[in-house]
């Protein structure tokens, strides 16, 4: 009996078919994995719309929330940075003061008076001392604080400027302050004027109608001063003082000294001016004094002779009394 060896061709085609079954293995598992990705793909691209017109709508709301103000686009240089507040518009009171010199008092003085009219405001003083070459006048000019500047530069080609001085004072913390002010004492008002309302007893209205006055002059206190204050703003101070040819310039104020010399001085004056004080006094009551005072002196010199001499006329009748008893006993 004969044995034959098996052949080595079924082995060859076991090995191919087993790498045959693992490639398709591999190619199935590869698809498998790919159609996630794409289905993913595919569900992103329509995602991306959807994130614009949201963003779209965004704007649209912030637009419509800022009353239509714009919106800075994404990425521009503002992005990120505090909205800019309204400038806080100033309140200023302007005041100034000239001295000119000028040939004709009377005549620039009622220029004057057109140059206040002309720019809107109006005279508010006019002293006038008229005498030749030494007249002078001082005159107050209200006008509106926009036309400030301007008239000082009309005021100096009156005449011969001398002097110039101006002042500017920032009001604005007082007018917000008196606003708010006014506000909260007007809602004060308003719920005590409710309240009385809902009283019932005379009691309560009195109650109420004393509060409500009280609070009421407040409120009246208050909106007064804010009137004399928005006067203030609105119209300019300028006085203006108007010297003749021949008339004398106001002596400039002396400034205050110090220091020992200083004090010395002024306790010198002070003792003066009591030594002055007395002298004055004495001066006043002397002539009382030699009008009323001889007389009664006089007087009191003649009760106290009178006096003396009573008493010496006693005493020499008592010892005269005195030995004629003696003798007796």
């Amino acid at each position: 009996m004969t044995f034959r060896k098996p052949s080595t061709s079924r082995g060859r085609r076991g090995a191919v078919v087993l790498a045959g079954l693992v490639l398709a293995a591999g190619l199935a598992a590869c698809s498998s994995s790919s159609t996630p990705s794409a289905s993913s793909a595919g569900n992103a691209a329509p995602a991306e719309p959807a994130a614009a017109q949201d963003k779209a709508q965004a704007q649209e709301n912030l637009k419509q929330n800022a009353g239509g103000a714009a919106v800075a686009p994404q990425g521009a240089p503002n992005q990120g940075k505090p909205a800019q507040l309204p400038a806080v518009q100033r309140s200023i009171v302007y005041t100034g003061s000239m001295r000119v010199r000028v040939d004709d008092v009377n005549a620039a003085a009622g220029r004057l008076v057109g140059m206040a009219a002309g720019a809107g405001g109006f005279i508010g003083g006019d002293q006038r001392q008229i005498d030749s070459g030494k007249s002078t006048a001082t005159l107050i000019l209200r006008i509106p604080a926009d036309k400030f500047a301007s008239t000082l530069d009309e005021i100096s080609r009156v005449g011969k400027e001398q002097s110039r001085q101006v002042s500017t004072q920032d009001v604005t913390a007082n007018v917000v302050d008196l606003a708010a002010r006014i506000q909260a004492q007007q809602a004060s008002v308003d719920r005590v004027r409710a309240l009385l309302a809902k009283a019932q007893t005379i009691a309560e209205i009195t109650s109420v109608e004393g509060e409500l006055s009280r609070r009421e002059a407040d409120l009246e206190s208050l909106k007064g001063q804010q009137r004399s204050l928005d006067d203030l703003t609105a119209l300019s101070t300028i006085s203006v003082t108007l010297l003749g040819p021949d008339a004398a310039a106001p002596a400039a104020a002396k400034k205050a000294e110090t220091g020992f010399l200083a004090g010395l001085k002024a306790g010198w004056k002070a003792f003066a001016a009591s030594v002055r004080v007395v002298l004055t006094v004495l001066g006043a009551v002397l002539p009382f004094v030699v009008v009323l005072g001889v007389p009664l002196w006089l007087v009191f010199w003649w009760l106290r002779r009178r006096t003396r001499a009573a008493a010496l006329r006693s005493a020499t009748a008592t010892a005269a009394a005195t030995p004629k008893a003696g003798t007796e006993g």
